[in-house]
């Protein structure tokens, strides 16, 4: 297959120039061939790795996770202990993160509340809440 320009890798992977660049600098991407332009050309392999790092993404990784991840992918056989430790991981992050999101909306779902229920001339409870009530 013939090599192809960052534009067309970035409109078959599905993101912009730009997130290429970022990858690239981030070192998530493999240093591409240049011409004697210095134009770069990237193989197909490369739409491959940064649709990974999209996924990755989507499923809440970081870019130095999905770079681990990625290392992974060069191991001959790869090792799927290690990866399922990642995603146990990633898996325990995530019921922390929706715990705490609950604690939010149980909090501001009080606070609306509390608003609805106040008389006109009572001070915002909302506000109130948010105040630092803590004197020197």
């Amino acid at each position: 297959m013939d090599p192809l320009t960052p534009r067309q890798v970035a409109h078959r992977a599905g993101v912009n120039v730009e997130t290429l660049r970022f990858y690239e600098r981030r070192g998530l991407l493999t240093e591409p061939q240049r011409l004697d332009s210095g134009h770069r050309r990237f193989d197909e392999e490369t739409v491959r790795r940064i649709r990974f790092i999209k996924r990755s993404q989507a499923l809440g990784f970081s870019l130095e996770e999905i770079r681990e991840l990625l290392s992974f992918r060069k191991e001959i056989p790869e090792d799927c202990t290690k990866v399922m430790n990642r995603v146990e991981t990633k898996i325990e992050d995530v019921r922390t993160r929706i715990a705490d999101l609950q604690r939010i909306h149980r909090a501001l779902t009080i606070l609306r509340d509390e608003c609805c229920s106040r008389s006109a001339e009572a001070p915002c409870p909302i506000l109130g809440s948010l105040e630092d009530r803590h004197d020197a």
